[in-house]
């Protein structure tokens, strides 16, 4: 079956025009939308002097795969002309738009999942939009309960919190939090992943994972009960386990996941071992998100120097958790 996926490039001053263009130099076989400026993209596939035929999308044809040098496009109006590396916040309701496009799309059934290109906050932010993140916005657009996870290979990082500064982050983990984190986590690795049965390593908060009590009461008090509410119900949890030993091969074989409480408790081995094939994944949605795993790079917009593994991981990923979930309903 011909999959319809949506690919939303980001910020147009950056590498993700350019990665779209790249990805139409090969065949696919499902088709691909990019939600962007069709200018736009021509302009930068000249500056890569890479071949380029636009083909307007059209929503009432049933999906077709594309040949190599050919992108379908579903036309998107900037507010100004982008320029490659140079930023531009007349533009950041554009790229806001482009994900509006590409959740309604798939809302709506048009497209089975969408792809997110890099976005530039910062930018968004200064154009007087308050935007912290695709996760929270795309939560906030399905008024959905988000949980991050990035996957490399077979390792896949689920996050109970995501970007809150670390004086917080303790406060922040609760058994409301920690059991509609892992219950999503545990839902979709089996809808979305096929995984029958998942493992699920849990992290500690502290470090040693409390020590007994004697480093930090949050293992003992909050994260150890929910675990084992969670067991009765079924769910194969194991921990909560020092982070700093959880992420050793003896660990982690047989398992199908890691809960990091924060951010930067799992995220940064993830990327170590995964570097430039990562992905990011937002679970709880209705819909399927990946995402490339890395920033704009306006440095190497234009250059054709930028490698785009990660954006090849995440289309196959997205595709295959599609299909994944047809089973399922099936």
């Amino acid at each position: 079956m011909t999959l319809r996926i949506a690919l939303t490039p980001g910020e147009p001053a950056g590498i993700g025009p350019d990665l779209a263009i790249m990805l139409a130099q090969a065949v696919r076989a499902h088709e691909i939308v990019i939600i962007a400026n069709a200018a736009m993209l021509t302009e930068r596939a000249a500056a890569l002097n890479l071949p380029l035929t636009i083909r307007l999308f059209d929503r009432n044809t049933e999906p077709q795969g594309d040949a190599a040098g050919s992108l379908c496009v579903a036309d998107t109006a900037l507010a100004a002309t982008a320029q490659a590396g140079v930023l531009n916040s007349d533009n950041a309701p554009y790229v806001l738009r482009c994900l509006d496009n590409a959740v309604e799309g798939c809302t709506a059934g048009r497209y089975a999942a969408m792809v997110t290109g890099p976005i530039h906050k910062g930018i968004i932010n200064d154009a007087g939009i308050a935007f912290t993140g695709h996760t929270e916005y795309l939560a906030d657009k399905t008024q959905a309960y988000p949980v991050m996870m990035l996957t490399a290979d077979t390792l896949r990082v689920a996050l109970a919190t995501t970007h809150l500064p670390l004086q917080q982050v303790a406060t922040a983990i609760t058994a409301k939090t920690l059991t509609r984190v892992l219950t999503i986590l545990h839902a979709e690795l089996r809808s979305r992943f096929a995984i029958e049965s998942p493992r699920i390593l849990v992290c500690g908060l502290n470090p040693h994972a409390g020590e007994g009590g004697h480093l930090g009461m949050e293992e003992i008090n909050i994260i150890e009960p929910t675990l084992e509410s969670l067991r009765k119900r079924g769910m194969n949890l194991i921990g909560p386990l020092p982070a700093d030993t959880l992420f050793t091969p003896q660990h982690l074989e047989g398992a199908d996941a890691v809960l990091a409480m924060f951010h930067d408790q799992g995220l940064p081995v993830l990327k170590y071992a995964g570097f430039g094939k990562a992905i990011n994944v937002t679970l709880g949605l209705p819909i399927i998100r990946t995402s490339v795993d890395h920033g704009t790079a306006l440095d190497k917009a234009a250059s054709g120097t930028i490698d785009e593994g990660s954006l090849h991981a995440a289309l196959s990923l997205a595709i295959n958790m599609a299909q994944a979930e047809l089973k399922t309903c099936a």
